[in-house]
């Protein structure tokens, strides 16, 4: 069957022509192909031309669906002769089980979500988390030793748990703290792993709640009409099948009947693309049956329950239904209809569509039954293509075959990448691990000559035991354990940051992505603009006379639907009832309009919501609306003129002449005979214009007044704006309408005829008004913008001119790129336009996807922000995609992060507190790692010097977990650098620890390292309560160096050093003295805390036994501040040097802003005077007292003394 079919091809071992990469790709199976029915070759050939048709089978166990390419090169006869489609007929039951075991369930595969078993093994795969598991481990196991070693009862072989309950205990009894803090060590370490997993997951967990709270209700059931009933039935959406007829419709089209007759026809269609469809009831002066007025479609593609993201707006009721192959429907009001439709017959006046969801544009689209011959057309140009409507039709192709399941198969083939931090914490585990190793593997090479020392016993298997727990301890010291939980707190709570500011981050390390994105990839709709029309312009005529005349032209301020704004001429607001032509103009836009407003909400088309607001603008009665609420502000103006004038019936608009009207009367008896009011197309209107309105007279149209107004229209329309136009005019004496035959719309023209111009006005899709700032802020920054958009080519590119990503001195031809000139170019033309490129028009979702790849091949960090389905690949390929709040939920699901208020500024305020986010990583980092670094100095001098032990593995754990976490961790409450937006993006391989601050961070842990072993020696040296012994007699055995004073001494050092370390660590090279430290007021708490938390262990018994410290006096404390101190003025000379000479170039030049060219005036700059009037006396106090000056000076010349150490021993 299949060879009568398709004669010459071979399905099992190739692919159909037509099925791209991405579909081979994707997880749809090759099959032999099944036939439906016997196509001969005369139909073949008829409805296919030389193309074959195949078949393709996306989901195993079901067979392929039939798939009719360029529907919309099809005529209508073509399209219901290819699916044998009857639309007055349904299907009988054998009919409906063969399709369903032919086809399957309609419905796509569902994308299964992560389980917490999945996000917790997540939390264990970065490569720091392993080495830490690693070292827990060999601790655990180092402890076990011990206690078999401690455990004289002779129960090592019972199971484990029994073995750590009796051996604490007997421990504790016994030789006590060494055995504890074996075992604590690993089982701390596990607890920090298993918080930092459990942060984690609740984060990943809070954001996709957030995502699925924006998502709405999808509906189960759908109303058929089968021949085993005669009326219509309810089923599951899953079980309609192909050929099955489908009625969507609500309760509004139930109760039809007993509408009143001037209700009863439904002339006009307001179609949202994955929205709720609204249709306009209009009066008509009679009665139209239903029956008689549908509009006729054939559907070519579906949408599928996997991808659905319905929106239900005020005052309607939404109704969902998923459709399957050559499935014919009828939808009606208030439906939502997921699929794409070739349209048929259209039998109301006209169908107008809002597909800017889909498309990007703003405009409604106004549609047609006839084939459009491009099959590369786009979707935009696709004018008897519907999307979203109400409609009855036949489906020619489902689920992964239709142009959203194409965009999800695309979404699927798109691996993750890692982010850049991912990338940058992998890099440096792995250093840290080489470098880790290579210490260890030193510390025990070193001390190979000391292995037979007597103190081992004279064996060097004893000595080299001893020295390999020394180089075990040093690796403890040299993994910063709480660094995994400080980073993913420090995440998190940019995260609960970012959700102030309207950004809800689903991915954890998404947060730091923003921080380096390089270039933003914006869709306009919706994003960059507000997706909602606005007057802009208008004009009306002053003066007229012969071939000439003068025109007034008004600006209006605002760019939402709310009624907000002024009328404007010449920079000053002005009273719009003070010009007569300005009243008549807002009585055409009340009148001839079916919207409303829910105050900043649209009701109907948005054309007309965007003529409603401006009416509201204008107030041309002087209407008092200050008292009124929102929702009775919204339409009072409105209301004022409807009052004056009852609208008797509506003149649709059509194709032909361009322009829809209402016939007027007025309220009242007495007054001015009845009007026709026209809006349309300026040409199509102005050539049935005899005459033109001055004031409240009529003056004849010559010539030269035309061509007068058409100029400036055009200027409108092609000038700096791109204004979409719409001519306002007026009929002062039209017929009776009891003449008027309402019945043939093909005398609509000759009513609207010998009409008076009253005005024009120019609309746009305005730019959001603080778009324009943000993209600014983005050039200070580095980072380029790019506006990807659906919308046609002029309209986008006046667009970047108005809110700056083009300047007026930009060359457009080499920046901006409709989606067929960009595929026209070569592959080498297409990477150099994408590196100069600022907007892309006329885009399918194949182009985004492509434009992200060319820009990650130059190495750039791309986000990619948009709102509708066909942003969603181009999301998920892009290191950060950013969704709407108000999009699909297809976008948010492809998301790293949504948007809530749609605020294309949210996005930079959002690289700010990226960037920030970042920084203050890397500060905790150093601080983290330069403390670590000091332990690794203060053990390996100890070692190699032969010294006293200064610190054990358990004071180590301690200052790591506790005194370290808390400052690291509130360092993420670090305010942004001051220039912090005027730096460039950081590469993407620039790494996280470079040669500068690898320098800066064995400078301070060298000084960190030598003052903790200098603050044990300096007991032993210089404490008139210590041993007073020389330098060289510190490597001797003797019981005096078993007091627990030295090793307080350095405990203490190490932690109040390491808070000096913290409050260095507020920026990465300002000075303290310009970001004072209750900048971060959260750091001073946790230093507090810390300190309070060293005390503790100080001063509260039996603390002090199980650390093996004893309490300091104060002239002890003394010493230890003035051993740490230092520290901080160590760091300032760090960061002037860094300020001022290792970063030359690297902030962007602002203009009008010089740098001091005085070094004085400019380390004063900004200096913070009650910081630097409150430290400084305390430290000149603090330095004068004596607390045996000239021996501290001995004892910090350690460093100097080591060489000669060294080659003594």
């Amino acid at each position: 069957m299949a060879a009568e079919l398709f004669p010459g091809h071979s399905p099992s071992n190739q692919l159909p022509p037509y099925v791209d990469e991405r579909q081979q790709r994707s997880s749809c199976n090759k099959t032999q192909v099944h036939a439906v029915s016997v196509v001969t070759e005369r139909e073949r050939s008829t409805f296919f031309g030389e193309k074959e048709l195949y078949l393709w089978t996306p989901q195993a166990g079901f067979s392929s669906h039939l798939i009719m390419e360029n529907a919309h090169t099809k005529s209508v006869e073509e399209v219901y002769s290819n699916f044998s489609v009857n639309e007055s007929t349904g299907l009988t039951l054998d009919q409906v089980k063969r399709n369903k075991e032919k086809w399957g369930p309609n419905e796509l595969p569902a994308e299964e979500g992560k389980s917490i078993w999945e996000l917790v093994i997540e939390q264990f795969e970065d490569l720091l988390v392993r080495i830490l598991l690693l070292a827990a481990c060999i601790s655990f196991i180092r402890g076990a030793k011990q206690l078999r070693k401690h455990n004289s009862l002779g129960m090592v072989t019972t199971a484990f748990s029994e073995i750590e309950c009796l051996s604490l205990v007997l421990a504790w009894f016994e030789e006590g703290e060494e055995t504890i803090t074996a075992f604590v060590e690993p089982f701390v370490i596990l607890l920090i792993l298993i918080a930092n997993a459990i942060v984690g997951v609740w984060q990943e967990r809070n954001a996709e709640d957030a995502i699925e709270a924006l998502k709405e209700y999808e509906p189960e059931m759908g109303k058929v009409y089968r021949q085993d009933r005669k009326s219509v039935q309810r089923i599951k959406a899953k079980d309609i099948v192909p050929g099955d007829i489908v009625e969507v419709a609500d309760d509004r089209c139930r109760l039809w009947a007993h509408l009143p007759p001037f209700l009863q026809s439904l002339t006009e269609l307001q179609l949202m693309t994955s929205d709720v469809i609204q249709t306009d009831c209009k009066g008509s002066g009679h009665a139209v049956p239903p029956s008689s007025n549908p509009v006729h479609f054939v559907l070519t593609h579906t949408l599928t329950h996997a991808v659905l993201g319905e929106f239900k707006r005020p005052g309607m009721v939404a109704c969902y239904i998923l459709l399957d192959l050559a499935t014919v429907s009828y939808h009606s009001v208030g439906d939502k209809v997921p699929a794409d439709i070739r349209i048929c017959t259209i039998k109301s006046t006209t169908l107008r569509v809002d597909q800017s969801i889909l498309t990007g544009e703003s405009v409604s689209v106004i549609k047609h039954t006839d084939p459009v011959p491009d099959p590369r057309a786009v979707n935009q140009d696709k004018k008897n293509m519907l999307f979203s409507v109400r409609t009855t039709g036949v489906v020619v192709a489902t689920g992964v075959n239709t142009e959203i399941g194409k965009i999800r198969d695309e979404m699927a083939a798109t691996e993750q990448e890692k982010t850049p931090l991912q990338q940058k914490l992998d890099e440096f585990g792995e250093q840290l691990s080489k470098v880790i190793s290579l210490i260890c593997i030193a510390v025990w090479i070193i001390n190979i000559g000391h292995f037979n020392d007597p103190v081992h016993g004279g064996s060097w298997i004893r000595g080299a035991v001893y020295y390999f727990k020394i180089a075990v301890a040093l690796a403890v010291a040299a993994i910063p354990e709480g660094l995994p939980a400080v980073i993913t707190t420090c995440l998190a709570l940019g995260t609960r940051r970012m959700a102030k500011k309207n950004a809800i981050v689903r991915s954890l390390p998404s947060v730091e992505t923003l921080g380096c994105t390089s270039v933003i990839c914006s869709d306009k709709t919706g994003t960059l603009t507000t997706n909602q029309m606005s007057v802009c312009r208008m004009f009306v005529i002053d003066k007229a006379e012969g071939e000439s005349c003068s025109l007034t032209e008004f600006t209006i301020s605002g760019s939402t639907y709310a009624p907000e704004g002024d009328i404007y001429l010449d920079n000053r607001v002005v009273k719009c009832s003070q010009y007569d032509g300005l009243v008549e103009l807002a009585t055409i836009c009340a009148l001839c309009n079916d919207s409303s407003l829910d105050f900043n909400e649209k009701v109907g088309e948005a054309t007309e919501t965007a003529l409603t607001c401006l009416v509201e603008k204008m107030n041309v009665f002087d209407t008092d609306v200050r008292s009124l609420s929102k929702i009775e502000r919204a339409n009072a103006c409105n209301a004022v003129i409807k009052q004056l004038m009852k609208k008797e019936f509506t003149l649709e608009f059509s194709r032909d002449r361009k322009s829809m009207s209402v016939y007027c009367s007025p309220s009242k008896a007495k007054s001015t005979a009845s009007k026709m009011f026209v809006k349309g197309a300026p040409e199509g209107v102005i050539d049935r214009c005899a005459y033109v309105r001055v004031g409240g007279a009529k003056v004849p149209l010559s010539q030269g007044i035309k061509d007068k107004i058409m100029t400036v229209i055009r200027e409108y329309g092609t000038g700096r704006d791109t204004l979409r136009c719409l001519a306002l005019a007026t009929r002062d004496n039209p017929p009776k309408k009891e003449e008027m035959v309402l019945s043939d719309t093909a005398r609509f023209a000759d009513y609207e005829s010998d009409l008076t111009f009253v005005g024009c006005v120019g609309m746009l899709d305005p730019p959001r008004t603080e778009v324009a700032a943000s993209i600014k802020l983005c050039r200070h920054a580095g980072i380029r913008v790019i506006m990807i958009t659906g919308d046609n080519k002029g309209t986008a590119v006046a667009i970047c001119r108005r809110i700056g990503i083009f300047s007026e001195d930009d060359d457009v031809h080499r920046m901006a790129f409709t989606g067929r000139e960009f595929d026209d170019l070569s592959p080498h033309a297409q990477r150099e336009a994408v590196t100069v490129a600022r907007c892309f028009a006329r885009v399918e979702p194949s182009h985004k996807s492509k434009i992200v790849e060319f820009l990650q091949g130059f190495d750039e960090i791309t986000a990619m922000t948009g709102d509708g389905v066909n942003d969603a690949p181009a999301l998920k390929k892009a290191e950060i995609g950013i969704a709407m709040g108000s999009g699909t939920a297809v976008a948010k699901t492809a998301s790293e992060m949504v948007l809530a208020d749609d605020n294309f500024s949210s996005i930079v305020a959002a690289v700010e507190e990226g960037r920030a986010i970042y920084n203050n990583m890397k500060q905790f980092i150093r601080y983290l790692i330069s403390s670590n670094v000091g332990e690794v100095v203060c053990i390996f001098l100890t070692a190699a010097l032969g010294f006293p032990e200064a610190l054990i593995p358990v004071q180590l754990l301690w200052v790591n977990l506790v005194t370290d976490g808390l400052p690291a961790t509130a360092l993420g409450f670090n305010p942004p650098d001051l220039d912090i937006m005027n730096k460039p993006p950081r590469s993407a391989k620039e790494p996280l620890i470079s040669g500068w601050l690898f320098f800066r961070y064995l400078a301070i842990g060298g000084y960190v390292g030598a003052a903790t072993v200098g603050a044990a020696a300096w007991w032993f040296i210089a404490a008139e309560d210590g041993p007073m012994v020389t330098f060289y007699q510190l490597d001797l055995e003797c019981h005096v160096f078993e007091s627990p004073y030295p090793m307080t001494m350095a405990l203490s050092v190490l932690v109040t050093i390491e808070m000096c370390n913290a409050l260095n660590s507020l920026s990465e090279n300002q000075s303290l003295l310009r970001m004072p430290p209750w900048e971060n007021i959260w750091l001073l708490g946790a230093i507090c805390l810390s300190m309070s938390l060293h005390f503790l262990i100080l001063y509260v018994e039996p603390l002090p036994v199980i650390f093996q410290i004893t309490p300091l006096n104060v002239e002890q404390w003394m010493v230890v501040l003035k051993i740490s101190l230092p520290v901080i003025l160590l760091d300032e000379l760090l960061k002037f040097v860094a300020r001022n000479y290792l970063e030359p170039g690297k902030d962007l030049e602002l203009k009008g802003v010089r740098r001091s060219c005085c070094w004085l005036s400019a380390c004063s700059e900004g200096i913070s005077w009650p910081f630097a009037a409150l430290t400084l006396p305390l430290v000149v106090w603090l330095y004068s007292t004596d607390t045996n000056t000239l021996q501290l000076f001995c004892a910090g010349g350690l460093a100097l003394s080591f060489t000669d150490a060294v080659s003594s021993s």
